[in-house]
């Protein structure tokens, strides 16, 4: 993964205006601004996600990765199987990302802590 800084200016800057948008939105529903703000993610946490679904559809797993999250919902009797795969790979992605973009490593960390790695 190669990320130039102006690349990740362009990055947080979108992650900026949607995490204003979901705030104002709820804030505007009646929604408490101090518990808004603490529920809605951080800025970097958008960006890994953007950067996580990224390196997903460059290799051509963000198909597959999405079914796999869809499944690990389901009620079916291997739902925890395709959890854990779907955690493994999105693991392994983090990984990645914090190793390209150090600056990014506290909400990459963040995220992998919600997953249940073996």
């Amino acid at each position: 993964m190669n990320l130039t800084t102006q690349r990740l200016l362009k990055l947080r800057a979108d992650a900026r205006l949607e995490r204003q948008t979901i705030l104002e939105y709820r804030v505007r529903g009646g929604q408490d601004p101090a518990i808004a703000y603490e529920e809605v993610p951080e800025l970097d946490d958008f960006v890994v996600a953007a950067l996580r679904d990224e390196l997903l559809e460059v290799r051509g797993q963000l198909a597959e990765y999405g079914l796999a999250r869809l499944a690990s919902h389901s009620s079916s009797d291997d739902a925890a199987i395709h959890r854990g795969n779907a955690d493994r790979v999105e693991f392994e992605l983090l990984r990645e990302i914090a190793d390209a973009v150090p600056e990014l490593a506290v909400a990459v960390w963040r995220a992998a802590g919600k997953l249940d790695i073996e």
